[in-house]
């Protein structure tokens, strides 16, 4: 062991300072020892372009572009913010480097829509992929567009004409469709604005709306193509739509029974009583007859089934088939009639008689009074139920049976739940393959018809005359529709469409293959593009929309759509609460670009892990944009440091130095050796995390890097060859390693920090590429493993002598002695380093 004395000083208060001028002759320790955080600069601008003002003009090129990406470097000024909108020559896919296309679909966000923090999820994740997948060499297609969202914009567009005093039943079809269009066209482009302010690298040139002609045509072609497969049917069933106990006397007998029911109102629509088979206490009146209250002596049988429930209420059920699902199926399995007394305005009809024209609950509460009146009330109790509401208006909706289309879906779900099985198609998180399995598995038919004005029109068209159930038929327009009539029931034929439109999770169902071309399999797009490589989205639509998607793409294209399923999680407050206007926590994206920046508030949504909810706080967005301003003031520091450009034997001593072979990174000084091995490490591991999709490790180990490495440590140590008088050769090492390690971590960083990284990158010298095209760097390059422990070692010792001066409060200009008890080696080393300020006594053991 050999003890190494130190006696330690400090200078001018000049040395505190993060950066150093070039007349300070810092060395590499003394810069360590000393080294103090100044308070951090400002950004240039909160928002997603940097200023670079403080750039001298001679360090920097221009950033005209031409279109094959190469950049002309004759002018030495920059424009004084880098012009963003030129990046869109990139985002189109480029098949020069590469054949095997990377493919995303946007999940395409509503076109009534504002942005929100879970779009700023997807727009982030989405773009990390797409970025690095362009620097990877791949062919890059991320195809925008919005869906146009059916029951919000009909409901947006009511709300708009009724501040105009209009009424939407005042209107034709035809005259409200126009007005729809016209919102679109002057309203509907806020939401893409918004996600372009995000950096979205999206080929805007593709965008689509799922009203577009072509998508209209796409979602026609698959209704027709599956009612020619026997998978479209139409069905009386509940539209979405909503304990009393009333006494109803046995006919010709003085007995009652006594029914409970949560909805009154409904018993003018009873067409029968049913009660248990096995319930002993109604076992007599089985096959009698009971008289409806209120409908002036109406009867109704009493019949025996054994799906009456003899625990719920008091074992006796009345059946209003117009009106509950399961009444509606019980009913029509015991052959009875099915009554309706509601209208879709949730007012009673004339089955109703007296109570006809009064709203629901006014009729619900006009006929309990006079129940009770009557003396056939019996008890109204307090009762938990569900009771569906408008997701959008929040009013009760009525369970009304009227006609629906469907779709059978056992059949398309086995293929689904094979491809996952075989895997064909790959969840990430893996955990979500069991909820998807488990709906598939379990899954009904789905209603796709909506009674709304907006959207596409069922292609469904029905005779003047004739039943409904039994006539119609399906074409693909209307002129088909009446060649088709004319031949069936001859030239004098009418014919009227559905008034119904699709779900809107129906055309969304097509989307990875309708924006691409489909049904045309000729379509170029088509034939480049699909099947996609990645559907990202949230985990709360793998059911609603992944799914369809996938049973939907086998169906008409007879492959999985895309190879991937990354799910995100969601966005909740610093507490772990949803965001919601209720507790006043809701985060706008937009208020946080204007403060933190874009590429704080990407890199801050990109720490959370797949999956998993993520806690966004105030704390977390200062923090990366301290980050962002961190990493512009290691550029500044940079350039500031690089030779002139005009400046030719210097430039070609510093770009001699290369780190791609072992030899040149072994013969590095301590300092470089290490910092250069490291990067070659976390361009390994970052790699190939981004290959897993692991966004948050590679964010999260570029961080530590740069702060804890990089800026921290390496470029204090690199001062002592800048500023030293150990020539020119010497400060070239050091500058190469500072610009060969700076791009790097640009390159690591851009899929997350678009912005700030192209500004940078545009700003160094020497750029024949944008950063956006520029090669991702190349794995497995050499290390030096001895080296990385050696620097870890003078770390150790710094930090050490840190705290000691800190624990004891030395004043910075105090000098004080310390000594170091190490092995030889680790003393010779030490010694070895040029610390002309220091003094040194080596006293061995």
């Amino acid at each position: 062991m050999s003890t190494l004395q130190l006696a330690l000083s400090s200078s001018a208060s000049s040395s505190y300072s993060l950066f150093f001028s070039p007349l300070s002759k810092r060395n590499a320790l003394n810069s360590l020892l000393f080294y103090k955080r100044r308070r951090r600069l400002p950004l240039s601008h909160s928002h997603s372009h940097f200023t670079p003002h403080f750039l001298r003009p001679r360090l920097l090129s221009s950033v005209a572009a031409s279109e094959n990406g190469a950049y002309n470097n004759s002018s030495p000024e920059i424009a004084k913010s880098f012009d963003f909108a030129s990046e869109e020559r990139y985002f189109r896919p480029n098949f020069d480097r590469g054949s095997d296309p990377f493919v995303v679909s946007m999940p395409p966000p509503n076109v009534t829509g504002s942005l929100h923090m879970g779009h700023a999820m997807f727009v982030t994740l989405e773009d990390i992929m797409v970025r690095y997948h362009r620097m990877k060499g791949r062919p890059t297609l991320w195809l925008p567009g919005t869906d146009h969202a059916g029951i919000a914009t009909q409901l947006v567009v009511e709300r708009m004409l009724a501040s105009e005093g209009i009424s939407r039943a005042q209107m034709s079809r035809d005259e409200f469709t126009k007005r729809v269009w016209q919102w679109k066209e002057k309203y509907g482009g806020t939401i893409t604005n918004q996600i372009k302010r995000l950096g979205a690298s999206c080929d805007w040139t593709r965008e689509h709306f799922t009203l577009d002609e072509q998508l209209s045509q796409a979602v026609i072609e698959a209704f027709i193509r599956l009612h020619e497969k026997g998978l479209i049917y139409q069905e009386y069933s509940e539209e979405s739509g909503h304990l009393y106990y009333i006494k109803y006397r046995v006919a010709g007998r003085s007995d009652f029974l006594t029914v409970a029911t949560t909805r009154p109102e409904t018993l003018f629509g009873d067409v029968a009583l049913a009660v248990n088979p096995k319930d002993e206490r109604y076992a007599q009146f089985i096959g009698q007859m009971a008289i409806v209250p209120q409908t002036f002596g109406r009867h109704v049988p009493i019949l025996a089934d054994k799906h009456v429930d003899k625990e719920f209420g008091t074992g006796v059920l009345k059946i209003s088939p117009g009106h509950d699902h399961n009444d509606y199926f019980l009913a029509r399995k015991l052959g009875l009639p099915i009554l309706n007394v509601m209208n879709k305005d949730g007012t009673l009809n004339d089955v109703a008689g007296l109570y006809s024209g009064l709203d629901r609950f006014e009729a619900r509460k006009k006929l309990w009074a006079e129940l009770e009146e009557t003396g056939l009330a019996v008890k109204k109790e307090p009762h938990t139920l569900r009771v569906p509401r408008s997701q959008r208006g929040g009013e009760v909706i009525e369970p009304l049976v009227s006609k629906q289309w469907f779709v059978t879906m056992e059949p398309l779900a086995e293929k689904a739940l094979q491809a996952v099985e075989k895997g064909e198609l790959k969840i990430i998180p893996e955990r979500f393959e069991k909820i998807y399995n488990h709906w598939l598995s379990n899954i009904k038919d789905w209603c796709i018809s909506r009674q709304l004005w907006w959207g596409h029109r069922i292609p469904v068209w029905y005779i003047v005359g004739k039943n409904n159930e039994e006539e119609y038929i399906v074409a693909r327009n209307a002129d088909e529709a009446l060649e088709k009539a004319h031949k069936k029931y001859g030239k004098d034929v009418e014919i009227y469409q559905d008034p119904d439109v699709l779900d809107t999770w129906f055309s969304s169902a097509l989307w990875p293959f309708s924006t691409l071309g489909w049904p045309d399999l000729s379509a170029e797009d088509f034939k480049k593009f699909y099947p996609t490589t990645m559907l990202e989205t949230g985990h709360d639509i793998l059911f609603f929309w992944v799914a369809r998607m996938v049973m939907m793409g086998i169906e008409f294209t007879g492959t999985v759509p895309f190879s991937y399923v990354y799910l995100h999680g969601l966005i909740r407050d610093s507490q772990g609460r949803k965001m919601s206007k209720t507790l006043g926590n809701v985060i706008d994206p937009l208020d946080t670009i204007r403060e933190f920046g874009t590429d704080a508030l990407r890199f801050t949504l990109s720490l959370g892990t797949a999956g998993q909810d993520l806690n966004l706080s105030t704390e977390r967005l200062t923090s990366n944009k301290a980050f962002t301003n961190k990493l512009w003031n290691a550029g500044k520091f940079i350039l500031q440091n690089l030779p002139d450009q005009n400046d030719v034997p210097a430039w070609e001593s510093l770009l001699s130095n290369k780190f791609d072979c072992e030899d040149s990174v072994l013969n590095l000084p301590l300092s470089e050796c290490w910092v250069v091995s490291k990067l070659h490490l976390l361009i390994d591991s970052a790699t190939a995390s981004y290959d897993k999709f692991y966004f948050g490790e590679v964010a999260r180990e570029t961080y530590d890097f740069f702060w804890g490495d990089f800026a921290d440590w390496y470029i204090e140590a690199s001062k002592a060859r800048l500023y030293h008088s150990g020539g020119k050769s010497v400060a070239a090492v050091a500058q190469a390693v500072l610009l060969y390690t700076f791009e790097n971590i640009l390159k690591l960083l851009h899929p997350f920090m678009p912005f700030v990284t192209e500004e940078l990158w545009q700003a160094l010298p020497n750029r024949k590429l944008a950063l956006i095209v520029s090669p991702w760097p190349q794995t497995q390059l050499p290390r030096n493993t001895s080296s990385i422990k050696k620097f870890e070692i003078l770390q150790a010792l710094v930090r050490a002598i840190r705290n000691a001066r800190a624990e004891y409060s030395v004043e910075p200009a105090k000098r004080i002695s310390a000594s170091v008890v190490a092995s030889n080696e680790v003393i010779q080393y030490v010694a070895e380093m040029q610390i002309n300020r220091f003094t040194l006594w080596l006293v061995k053991d």
